[in-house]
């Protein structure tokens, strides 16, 4: 078959996007700028100053960090960094930490000065560390997403310099040649080598996240309550599935999951209930890699319009990728998916983003709810939403991109009073 026209910018698009991760992202971003202050600075230090914007602030609260022995929170993500962070690592920068660390941690919280400090400015993604010791300083600072380091400072002399662009479609592969039909198209004619390992690691890793958090013990139990409550049903074990692995990572698990649109929730509700549904169907690998290629496309092409951080609930958006990539799987090209699409975002658009904690694991069960609803609507007697109806428009791009607007900038005020309320103001 025939390449797509941005079949190059497809594959590299799915490279950035499908990375591994240890810990709630936001938390480990935290980790990963106070990891590389100290490495920079070369010696333990004696204060910290930690510089986050409103967004941070919001998903770090209320969530464990892993390999902390379960500690919470901005200055403990700051702690794990310096004390045991593997800047090298990147994203799974806490993916190495010892017991005797995770005790150094808690004795470098009681001893030690860490400031945190709202940021000035109008980013939604941003995060300093700047730390002291020896007669020295050192910084590092983190815009736009998880791992984009723009500036490492040391004595105030700058040692790394990076443009930090508007956005990150600037320092990444352009996500605007992402389009439905051209989505559609390219998993159709894929080379599955060009693929296969980014999504065979999806798999792996986010199958074993989400079969850690069906055993329960874990946060809620979300996960455990569906399979437990509603039955067994290849719809109910899809929910449960993706609102386990979210049990699991918001409460501290220390397995890796590999992220979507620098998430880890959306990572895994984007996969796991395509990786359910071609599981019960008995399909072959070949067909499972391109339905999830077709629902992590489909999530990074809405959040594309949304942004990394909004108060928009990313899980929306990665539960109709997910129902996009189940309608593909089962044999639904793009009338079908564009409809399913259309159909799960006139249901629950306009779920809040109130932090990265435990009831995430709710809201994701929700979210794939809607998908499948908008899915077996449309193929069980051509139902849908239509144009006119609240923010439905013809076209699905133009849904797409409504939702986008709704998200950056009607929700922008929602964010602030969301951030005013968590933390008492």
């Amino acid at each position: 078959m025939e390449r797509t026209e941005h079949y190059a910018s497809y594959v590299e698009i799915l490279k950035e996007e499908l990375i591994p991760a240890m810990g709630c992202t936001e938390p480990i971003a935290i980790a990963l700028a106070a990891a590389k202050a100290r490495q920079t600075l070369g010696e333990l230090p004696v204060a910290c100053r930690v510089e986050v914007s409103g967004n941070i602030i919001k998903n770090v609260k209320a969530v464990t960090v892993p390999n902390t022995g379960g500690l919470k929170g901005i200055e403990a993500a700051t702690a794990a960094g310096v004390v045991a962070g593997k800047a090298d690592l990147m994203l799974e920068v806490l993916s190495q930490v010892t017991e005797q660390e995770i005790a150094a941690m808690a004795e470098f919280l009681r001893t030690t000065e860490i400031a945190v400090v709202p940021a000035l400015g109008d980013r939604v993604f941003y995060i300093r560390v700047t730390v002291e010791g020896g007669g020295h300083s050192a910084s590092c600072e983190i815009v736009d997403y998880h791992t984009n380091i723009t500036c490492v400072t040391r004595d105030g002399q700058v040692v790394f310099q990076a443009e930090a662009a508007s956005g990150e479609e600037k320092q990444q592969t352009d996500r605007s040649v992402l389009s439905v039909e051209e989505i559609i198209r390219f998993a159709d004619c894929v080379e599955i080598a060009d693929v296969a390992e980014v999504i065979r690691r999806q798999v792996a890793y986010n199958s074993a996240i989400s079969a850690e958090g069906l055993k329960g013990g874990w946060g809620a139990e979300v996960g455990k309550t569906i399979r437990t409550v509603y039955g067994d049903s290849v719809s109910i074990r899809a929910k449960a599935a993706a609102a386990a692995g979210s049990d699991a990572r918001m409460s501290g698990c220390e397995l890796p999951v590999v992220i979507v649109s620098g998430s880890g929730n959306q990572g895994m509700t984007a996969s796991l209930p395509v990786i359910e549904y071609a599981r019960d169907m008995g399909v072959d690998e070949e067909a499972m890699i391109r339905a999830l290629v077709v629902s992590d496309l489909v999530t990074i092409h809405q959040k594309t319009g949304i942004g990394r951080l909004s108060a928009f609930c990313g899980a929306v958006s990665a539960g109709c990728g997910a129902a996009a990539g189940i309608a593909y799987l089962k044999g639904g090209r793009y009338e079908v998916v564009a409809h399913t699409i259309a159909n799960a975002l006139a249901i629950c658009s306009g779920m809040i983003c109130d932090g990265a904690k435990p009831s995430c694991a709710a809201k994701i069960a929700a979210a794939v709810d809607a998908g499948l609803m908008g899915y077996y609507m449309y193929t069980t007697g051509s139902h849908q939403f239509v144009d006119g109806e609240g923010i439905i428009k013809k076209g699905v791009e133009n849904t797409i991109d409504n939702v986008g607007r709704l998200a950056r900038e009607g929700m922008r005020r929602t964010d602030e009073e969301i951030l005013h309320i968590m933390v008492g103001q």
